[in-house]
Parts: structure tokens; C-alpha cells; sequence
């Protein structure tokens, strides 16, 4: 394929970046077998490199997803993913029944889909209600995925009033933005805006082959400092056709990112990801390449669906600017 030396010339820089967005070599101290923590960014905090994630809520009930939240806090989980929009508002409410026992303890994150100063404001109040806390760490302007999204969000009256008033009230401790649609929506934020502390991207195996975030969007998200977060590491399990669980949770933690958040629906599997995120070392770039040359052959629309399709005048399928 024309662009592997490309990929591999792109592999050893984000390597040598992930020292910087790691703080050291090795990225993730571990005691007594613990889950391994990284310093998310400019934030400061410690984040367990896993976390749980409230998306997939709404495929089994409140009660087992309450007992899946329990456990991941049982076993030493402190990042707690979630949205405004998760199951109307039931994903929240389960972390309502259970994280604020524990609240000085975890990271919790929420989002709004909102692009207005005053929508944004009033579904962080209901989140807050909701998850029974009178702040949250994170919150995230979320799913980001047109120009005329990021057009709205800055213009007079735009969701980014609400995130920093947030902020300063202390209803938020932290501000960021979340997508995976389009890598250069992406830049466009960070272009407009350099107060973010957070960023959260589809990261996998077959993402540099296909609209890359890796690629694009990863390089620049170090270079600012911002609290790294990956999602889609398993491309909504189509990778697992050809990939274990292990293969791309240890894709994702060996590029220069600080957490990766996973949507446990059963204790099994809460159980597995802290399991192979406490025995984690980071890949070497020879291993990157061969998971991301055996990912190629999947790689594209079909599988990453959740992306913009390739017709992007001036784009190759990978996202990349085509020149002369």
C-alpha cells in the first residue's frame, strides 16, 4: 500500500511523543497490582488508564448496570465516562446510585450535545442532578462532527459561555470536547480554541488507514498538553473478527494517549479489561506496524461507520491531504 512508509515514519514520531504525553518511558506506575495511572495532561490528575463508559447502559438494566459501575470502582477503576444523552438520562442516574459514596475517589466525566450557551447550562444542571453531585471533573462538549457544529459552539451565545461560566462557578472543574467523525472538525476546534484541558478520540488499530485521528488529530492534541482519552478501541467489536480484546486495548495504551474508556455491559467483562490493563507493556513500534498492517485489510467506512464517508474533495481515505 502507498502510504506504509508513510505509516511507519508517522509510528515512530507518535512513539516519540508518547514520553512527553506520559511523563516517562514507561507511562504507567503500578503498586502492588493496582491498574496502572498516567497523569492526564495538563489536568494533573491521576486517571486509572481504563475506565467505564455509561454509553452502553441502555443494553442491559439499571440494576446489572449499577453492579457493573460498583464493580469497576471495586476493582480499582477511578474514570467514570458518561453523557447527558445516555439512555434519556438513565446512564447518569446510575452513577447517581452509586459513585457519590465514593466521590473524592473517581474522575467522573459528562457531556451535552447542546451548541448553546443556554441549553448546554440547563442539561448540566439536569446532569447533576442526576448523577447527585454538585460538580463534575469533566464536562465535554460532545460529538463534535461538522464545521457548522464548531461555528455554533463559538459564536455569540455558543455552547463555550456555558463551558467556561461552568468552570469558573466550579460546577466543572475541567472543559474539553469529544468526536469521531471527522479528524479535521477536530483541529478545527483546537485551531479555535486553546483553553481546552481534555480531548476524547476513536482510537484503534484500523483508524490510520481510514480518516486517521491517530494520525491527524493525536500529534497536535500532545503538543497542547490536553488530557488524551481514547474510545471505539475495539470499532464496536468489528475488530474482534480478527483481533483479541488484549491486541487493541494494548494498541490504544501504547500510543501517547493517558486513559481509554471501555463500555463494560457485564462483570466479565469489567473483570477482563482491568485484568489486561494491569499486566499492560507498551508495545514496540515493529508490534504497532504488524497489528495496524493486519488491521488494513478491514480498515474503512465499513467498519469505522460512525466517520464521515471518503468523499471529501482533496482527501485519500486516510484523511490525508492529496497534493499536486
Amino acid at each position: 500500500m502507498r502510504r506504509r512508509t508513510f505509516f511507519g515514519s508517522a509510528l515512530t514520531g507518535l512513539l516519540a511523543l508518547r514520553s512527553k504525553a506520559w511523563g516517562h518511558p514507561a507511562g504507567a506506575a503500578s503498586t502492588g497490582g493496582d491498574i496502572p495511572k498516567r497523569v492526564f495532561g495538563k489536568t494533573g490528575e491521576k486517571l486509572t488508564i481504563v475506565g467505564q463508559a455509561g454509553g452502553r447502559y441502555p443494553m442491559i438494566s439499571f440494576e446489572d448496570a449499577k453492579a457493573v459501575t460498583l464493580r469497576a470502582y471495586e476493582l480499582g477503576v477511578n474514570y467514570f465516562d458518561n453523557a447527558h444523552s445516555y439512555w434519556s438520562g438513565r446512564s447518569e442516574e446510575v452513577y447517581g446510585e452509586v459513585l457519590p459514596a465514593f466521590r473524592k475517589e473517581v474522575f467522573v466525566t459528562t457531556k451535552t450535545v447542546d451548541r448553546t450557551r443556554e441549553g448546554a447550562a440547563k442539561e448540566l444542571e439536569i446532569s447533576l442532578k442526576r448523577l447527585k453531585m454538585d460538580y463534575v471533573d469533566l464536562w465535554q462538549i460532545h460529538s463534535v462532527s461538522r464545521m457548522e457544529d464548531v461555528d455554533r459552539i463559538f459564536a455569540p451565545g455558543g455552547a463555550i459561555e456555558a463551558f467556561e461560566e461552568a468552570k469558573r462557578s466550579g460546577k466543572t472543574r475541567f472543559i474539553g470536547f469529544t468526536g469521531h467523525t471527522d479528524p479535521h472538525v477536530h483541529m478545527e476546534m483546537l485551531k479555535r480554541y486553546d483553553q481546552f484541558d481534555t480531548i476524547l478520540m476513536p482510537l484503534n488499530p484500523a483508524d490510520p488507514s481510514y480518516l486517521s485521528f491517530e494520525q491527524i488529530v493525536l500529534p497536535e492534541a500532545v503538543r497542547q498538553g490536553l488530557g488524551i482519552q481514547g474510545m471505539k478501541s475495539l470499532a464496536n467489536a468489528k475488530l474482534l473478527q480478527s483481533f483479541s480484546v488484549e491486541d487493541c486495548i494494548q494498541y490504544v495504551l501504547s500510543l501517547p494517549i493517558h486513559c481509554l474508556t471501555m463500555g463494560a455491559t457485564t462483570l466479565g467483562q469489567i473483570e477482563d479489561d482491568v485484568r489486561i490493563a494491569k499486566r499492560f507493556a507498551a508495545l514496540e513500534e515493529p508490534q504497532m506496524a504488524e497489528l495496524r498492517e493486519r488491521a488494513r485489510r478491514l480498515a474503512g467506512p465499513e467498519l469505522e461507520d460512525w466517520k464521515r464517508g471518503p468523499e471529501r474533495a482533496g482527501m485519500d481515505p486516510a484523511g490525508a491531504e492529496i497534493h499536486g
